[in-house]
């Protein structure tokens, strides 16, 4: 191959890279460095100055990201972020004093407009749909938080075989509008979790229920875990990762903010001690531990039972194709994981990659 064309592929696959590193969700990281290059050019964009720090500016992430996903098929639109902790060159010099800022740039201008509007994705999208010229259309996106009414209420809530975490709101509430979002990514995160359940209950509308709990405020948050459902009060944090890291400690589940699995998934401690007997044992000693194996996985429960299937299933094909099965078998699938795959499948993916890591440690 002739240099020109080696060259030449290091350079595509360098722009590759720097255009996977650029965005975040549908949202383009703006930097000092990218700033021109991407506004200013051959579509309006507008810009979110904002600090990780801010508050506001966490409130305004979902919706953000929402209208985000709104224009990522508008050739002519950017939508575009600035942490201005990191990058405060570019944010002084566009005058950002406060956070957030958004500020419109028209198509080939650095001069900027200061958008003063509301901070929701219905009038973000209005108001890109104005200064673009495009017609983009508020995508709706179906709900994944369980909506608890007098009929169905007893029937969710109090069924022993999930955990169910309820909000008790009112639709007037600025605090539970506020929360709405950031309540409908948890519920999204855990939409594959069967024996888990993100719902609400309009508390002005449903007053029996809302006495029934002691509700007096709003939001209010009680989680009805599988061994009590009197309820108990949740008083954790209102940030999706406080969310995320609640109900994962309570219901034992091992799921990040998007929904991913965590590396912990899968995982069982008593098993994870048998395999570690089973990689520094000799053939015929294997035999042994995989029976044992096959003892302790019978006495497992719910998710655990198939989380030692899949353990079994990995120690009986190591016994079979050799002590790099796991090491192989792992690579294949985070070449899966790299493809475009459904988020079920993904799941199985990760359960069975996680699994079998502690084969190849």
């Amino acid at each position: 191959m002739e240099k020109s064309q080696i060259w030449f592929g290091i350079g595509f696959l360098g722009l590759l890279l720097l255009s996977s590193a650029v965005t975040a969700d549908d949202v383009v990281i703006l930097t000092d460095e990218n700033f021109e290059k991407q506004v200013g050019q051959d579509r309006g964009a507008l810009v979110e100055f904002y600090a990780p720090w801010c508050g506001h500016c966490k409130k305004l992430a979902p919706e953000y990201e929402k209208l985000g996903g709104n224009f990522k098929k508008a050739k002519s639109v950017l939508i575009g972020k600035v942490d201005c902790d990191e990058h405060k060159s570019v944010c002084g010099k566009y005058g950002v004093s406060g956070y957030p800022t958004l500020q419109w740039f028209p198509q080939g201008s650095l001069e900027p407009k200061k958008y003063e509007g509301p901070r929701t994705a219905e009038a973000l999208t209005e108001f890109v749909n104005t200064e673009a010229g495009t017609n983009v259309k508020l995508a709706t996106i179906p709900s994944s938080v369980v909506v608890l009414t007098g009929e169905n209420f007893n029937e969710i809530v109090l069924d022993e075989t999930k955990d169910v975490l309820v909000e008790f709101y009112a639709p007037w509430c600025g605090h539970c509008k506020s929360l709405a979002p950031i309540y409908e990514k948890v519920a999204s995160a855990y939409k594959l979790e069967g024996d888990v359940v993100i719902a609400n209950l309009d508390a002005d509308k449903h007053k029996d229920l809302a006495e029934r709990y002691g509700i007096s405020g709003f939001p209010t948050l009680k989680f009805f875990p599988k061994g009590n459902k009197a309820g108990e009060d949740y008083d954790g944090g209102r940030d999706v990762d406080d969310f995320v890291s609640f109900i994962n400690e309570k219901c034992g589940t091992s799921r990040d903010g998007k929904g991913q699995l965590t590396s912990q998934a899968g995982i069982v401690a008593s098993l994870d001690a048998l395999v570690k007997e089973f990689v520094s044992a000799s053939n015929e000693e294997k035999k042994a531990v995989v029976s044992r194996m096959e003892e302790e996985v019978e006495k497992l429960k719910d998710s655990s039972a198939r989380y030692g299937k899949i353990y079994l299933k990995a120690a009986k094909s190591c016994l079979e194709k050799g002590s790099d099965y796991a090491t192989k078998e792992m690579e294949r699938l985070k070449r899966m994981l790299e493809k475009s795959i459904g988020p079920a499948k993904a799941d199985e993916f990760n359960l069975k990659k996680n699994i079998l890591s502690t084969f190849a440690a």
